[in-house]
């Protein structure tokens, strides 16, 4: 039997884990799944993720690529099988067969993330968003969110000495929505750079607070000067949420 590519949906929640990519000495999740497969399927098996999230970032979706010979009956118990050995803050949702070249990373057309935050200490909830004290002005926010759309490079919201050898990106939806004392931003985009959503988050809570207005939040973004934006909100309110590919790929 030869090996056909398959795409692995799961989620996970990133408190444990030093991100998703393998390290030399901390846990990761690419690891843990990795060496579940094996567990499973007694064959070492390397698995490509769609993209990397960060120390403490949680994904309700990530899709990863693997090669493996399955016939239809292991290809029906594989997720149960791999939630069987995975920890509790790892589940896998779905397994696709997909064509032999496509790629988890570079066939995603779209990527989209949400940040949570809450101006109320909720102390269930104290891994899974930032508490900030002042409450944001939503309105204000929402419109620097807008202007976002007018520009393409990003790299004022780009970790520095990064090895990316482009900075543009297509925003596709940004904004911000409200329910009682937690807010959430949502993004969309083809392609994110490192640390990019934390730290436009950052920046557009200056603008909800007053510290900077509209006018500064094109002026950051036209620096290209990471210094001039504002800080990088902490990792555990970042979710990962959906990333998008074309229906082609799949079998």
């Amino acid at each position: 039997m030869s090996q056909s590519r398959y795409f692995l949906d799961f989620s996970y929640l990133g408190d444990a884990y030093h991100g998703w990519q393998r390290q030399p000495n901390a846990t990761s999740v690419q690891q843990v799944i990795e060496e579940a497969l094996f567990t499973t399927t007694r064959k070492e098996t390397l698995i490509f993720g769609a993209g990397r999230t960060d120390t403490g970032v949680h994904a309700k979706q990530m899709i990863a690529h693997f090669d493996a010979e399955l016939d239809g009956k292991k290809e029906k118990q594989l997720v149960y099988q791999l939630n069987s050995y995975l920890p509790s803050d790892i589940a896998v949702k779905h397994l696709f067969k997909v064509i032999n070249n496509a790629h988890a990373r570079f066939d995603a057309t779209e990527r989209s993330y949400e940040y949570h935050l809450c101006t109320e200490k909720d102390p269930f909830e104290a891994h899974r968003h930032y508490y900030i004290r002042s409450i944001p002005d939503i309105e204000l926010m929402n419109q620097a969110a807008k202007i976002l759309f007018e520009y393409e490079d990003f790299e004022c919201f780009s970790k520095t000495k990064t090895d990316v050898k482009t900075f543009l990106c297509k925003i596709n939806h940004a904004q911000w929505t409200a329910k009682g004392s937690h807010y959430v931003f949502s993004i969309s985009a083809n392609r994110f750079l490192r640390n990019m959503v934390r730290a436009i988050v950052g920046t557009l809570l200056e603008i909800g607070l007053k510290k900077q207005d509209l006018n500064d939040f094109r002026k950051i973004i036209e620096s290209k000067n990471r210094s001039e934006a504002g800080l990088s909100v902490p990792a555990k309110g970042l979710f990962l949420t959906k990333i998008t590919y074309p229906k082609s790929i799949f079998l």
